[in-house]
Parts: structure tokens; sequence; C-alpha cells
């Protein structure tokens, strides 16, 4: 399929959520038809179907996402603004939500709106490399704004110019970023769910599926070895057995000891452990974006309380130690109050006495 360019913010994209949300075979089916009746350009009929769906399950993230692409591919860009912001206070966790809502407001040249809902995205995933390029140009179109206003207040400064050509030459016609075509979700295996669509020339950024978002993916499964490989007798001694060389097993505990703290981790979370999931993170652990450390503790402490239940579970958790220092990189399937999320996680731990704890924290890597 062909890429193609807008002479407004051309880099900047939308996001879909549905391949990060876990649905059902049934529910497949539903946003199947919704996205047959898109690719058909039969946009009312689609936008019925999801209004009659959403009148049985109205919390329904993926649909109601669904809705809020349908109502921007129709022009209807004031209630497609209102279901994305509906959905970012109804499941602030969710970052492509704010994505798709700051490249709404940027086509209205909201561009103040744009970066706040970016920054939101950002904070509430810090690895979502979509947001960080989204925010890239929205900052180059505030530069480009400024720059433009320095001229008018000063027409004799000469700094300027070469400046404000550099912008323009970024989002000229010529210039080196396209944009992707645009897609409707797809649902990881085994569900169907919305494949893709049709490009959307009228969008300020295509709709697509994009890896840094929090989307299924199954991390390769290993473990340490108890021991390596026999190692070959020596030539001066050809009359003794090999030699194996076994890991140490104070690195094999140290692995284990750091899988049991990741663990112990999920369980403090489902269980609603706020003060021992606090616990399981370090003195040095960096909170995302510019938050202070105790008001992303008690950010935490007012989203874990608030779920009336929290599932979290651990999938192909792979464990590597260096010293005093582990990664832990697995997959997490997160389900609270009718959402659900798998995504790929990785945790960077540190060993403090005989406690290993988090020091930081990603998503999508």
């Amino acid at each position: 399929m062909s890429q193609i360019r807008l002479p407004l913010l051309a880099s900047l994209r939308m996001l879909c959520i549905a391949a990060s949300l876990l649905v059902s075979a049934a529910h497949a089916d539903e946003y199947a038809d919704v996205s047959q009746l898109v690719r058909s350009g039969k946009l009312q009929e689609a936008l019925t179907k999801v209004d009659q769906y959403l009148g049985a399950k109205p919390r329904d993230p993926q649909m109601r996402f669904l809705k809020g692409v349908i109502q921007r591919d129709s022009g209807k860009t004031t209630d497609a603004i209102a279901t994305f912001t509906r959905l970012t206070e109804d499941f602030p966790e969710l970052p492509e939500p704010y994505n798709n809502l700051a490249v709404l407001y940027a086509g209205q040249s909201q561009f103040d709106k744009a970066r706040t809902a970016l920054e939101m995205a950002i904070r509430t995933n810090p690895s979502y490399a979509t947001a960080h390029e989204n925010l890239g140009d929205v900052y180059a179109k505030l530069a480009s704004q400024a720059y433009n206003k320095a001229l008018q207040l000063d027409a004799g400064n000469s700094g300027v110019p070469p400046k404000l050509a550099l912008i323009r030459e970024l989002f000229s016609p010529t210039g080196a970023k396209a944009q992707r075509p645009a897609t409707l979700p797809a649902a990881p295996p085994p569900a169907a769910a919305p494949v893709a669509a049709k490009p959307v020339p009228s969008l300020p950024g295509p709709v697509v599926s994009k890896g840094p978002a929090p989307v299924s993916a199954t991390a390769t499964a290993s473990s340490i070895p108890a021991s390596a490989p026999a190692a070959p007798a020596s030539a001066t001694t050809p009359t003794k057995a090999p030699v194996t060389a076994s890991v140490p097993s104070a690195v094999t505990n140290s692995a284990k000891d750091a899988e049991a703290a990741v663990h112990a981790w999920a369980q403090a979370w489902s269980a609603k452990d706020v003060k021992s999931y606090l616990a399981s993170y370090g003195k040095d652990f960096n909170p995302p974006g510019s938050q202070s450390r105790s008001s992303w503790e008690e950010e935490r402490r007012q989203r874990i309380s608030s779920k009336s239940k929290i599932s979290v579970k651990l999938e192909n958790l792979k464990v590597t130690v260096s010293g005093n220092t582990a990664t832990a990189k697995f997959r997490q399937d997160y389900k609270a109050n009718g959402l659900a999320v798998s995504s790929r996680k990785t945790l960077d731990l540190v060993k403090h006495g005989d406690r290993w704890q988090i020091v930081k924290e990603s998503t999508g890597t």
C-alpha cells in the first residue's frame, strides 16, 4: 500500500488499541463485522452496529475506540474528540486514546491541547515511541508559530528565518517524513479483530497499529542453565575425565530470588496490597515523566484502590542477572473492571542487601 502525505503535521499518527486488548472469539466477530462495513465504506451502518453493541456493553474500550475512529472517518471530529476524551477518563491507564485525541486537536491547530494530551500519553507509558514522535512534531509546529510571531515583532531579526525554513522543510510535501497508510486495529491471536482498512486522506495522521504501544507479544522463554557445556580434557592430563564448568550457585540463587521478587510484585498488585506493591520499588526508582516519587505513589495508590478486582498474570518470564543488577522481561496480562490489556514489559532491578527492588519499569520492550 502506498504511503500518503498531508500538508499539515504529516508525521502525526493515530494508533488503535484493539491489538492490545484481550477479546473473546464471540466479541471478535462483532469487531470483524464493524471492520467489514468500514472497508466497504458503509460508515453509517458501522456506527449503527457499534451503537447497538455498546447499548449492551457500554464500557467496552475496543468498540468505543472503533466508534471514535469511525466518527473521525465520517468527518464528525467533535464527536470523535468527545469519544476519545471519555475513554481517557474511564481508562486513564491506556495511552493510545490520549495519542489519538492529540492528533485530532492538531488537525484543528489546537497544538497546546495536543501537547497536553501527548504528555499524558507519555506519562502513562514512558516507552510509548509514537507519542514521543508526535510530541516532537507538535513542538515543531509550536516553534513555527513562535518564530512567525518573532518575525512580526522584529522583521530585522536575521536569526529567525533560517530556523523557520528548517521547520517548513520538515513539513513540506517533499520533506522526509510521510504518513503510513491508515488501518483499523488487529486483535491478538486467536481472536480475529478488525483488520486493515483503506487509507483515510482526511486524517491529520493515519490510524496505525504499531509495536511500542501495549501490543500483545510473546517473549522468548528461557532460563539460566544449571551448568555450562562440558569442557574438553586438558591435553596434559588425558587420563582425567572432562571437567564440567558449573554456574556458581550464587548466580543461580540470585536469579531465582529476582524472579521471586517479580512474582511477589505481581501478586501484591493483584491482591491490591498497595503497601507491598510500592515496597517492591527501590529508592532509586524513577517515576515516569516529571512526577515526584510521592505524587507517583499517591496516583498508584488511588488507581489500585479504585479497582474492585485486579488480576496480573506473567507469562514467559526471563530474568538475567549481572552482579547486583537484574533485568526481567515478560508478557503481562492485566485485567481490572472489565478492562483487559496484554503487553510486553521489562523491569530493571537492583539488589539492596538481600532484597531485589525495581528501579526502572518500561512497556513494549
